[in-house]
């Protein structure tokens, strides 16, 4: 039993020390450091709850585990790291942040400055480029689904503020879709003033809490 867990343990070490290896890229690296941590939990709880046969759980449970900690529930995958690579260089600039999210989603966080006018849903000339580029990469990666939610300050009522912050996801969709993006793929949301990521007391905070976020998710195979 613990010579089988020691040699899978050692197999998760060995994952990880693979996954720091400076001629890999992110992409690699991501998925070797997952699959070392899956590797090593699985190996432990296989053995934990395998009763008389501790050696073969255990190895049953890194095998498990590694897949699990390498896939997750979405994938980073070349076309997803090559899509972020695109979105950085085409919002260069423009206030847009890009980045990959714990769970191996692209997340686009879009500023009200970028995005809408105060009170409006109508997208502003300047982000157009910015989605424009962003419709390419889709088609480019067309088995991911897109997750677009629109946020609002808290300046006036929820009557208004939760109807405006999904229509300026449904305006962010229609433009997408109007760009050659399946309808289908995308889906919207509309949280209003209830998730703010700065204080609504000041005129910064409230410009940032009016936002539009937008996901992308490419499903673990």
């Amino acid at each position: 039993m613990k010579q089988t867990i020691s040699s899978v343990l050692l197999l998760a070490f060995t994952l990880g020390s693979l996954s720091g290896c400076a001629n890999m890229n992110e992409t690699q690296k991501t998925t070797g450091t997952g699959a070392a941590i899956g590797a090593g939990l699985g190996a432990l709880i296989g053995a934990a709850t395998a009763g008389g046969h501790t050696g073969r759980s255990a190895a049953t449970g890194a095998v498990v585990g590694a897949a699990i900690g390498a896939g997750g529930g979405y994938l980073w995958s070349q076309h997803m790291q090559k899509q972020k690579e695109a979105m950085e260089q085409a919002s260069q600039g423009t206030g847009v942040s890009v980045s990959q999210t714990s769970d191996n989603q692209l997340k686009l966080n879009i500023p009200s400055d970028v995005s809408f006018d105060s009170g409006s849903y109508a997208i502003k000339s300047n982000l157009r480029p910015v989605l424009d580029r962003f419709a390419t990469t889709l088609q480019q990666n067309p088995v991911t689904t897109v997750r677009i939610i629109g946020h609002t300050d808290n300046t006036g009522s929820d009557a208004i503020n939760n109807p405006l912050s999904l229509n300026r996801a449904n305006a962010t969709r229609d433009y997408l879709v109007q760009h050659g993006v399946a309808m289908n793929r995308i889906s919207i949301e509309g949280h209003g003033s209830r998730e703010p990521v700065a204080d609504n007391s000041t005129a910064a905070g409230r410009a940032a809490n009016r936002r539009v976020e937008i996901f992308v998710a490419e499903a673990a195979k």
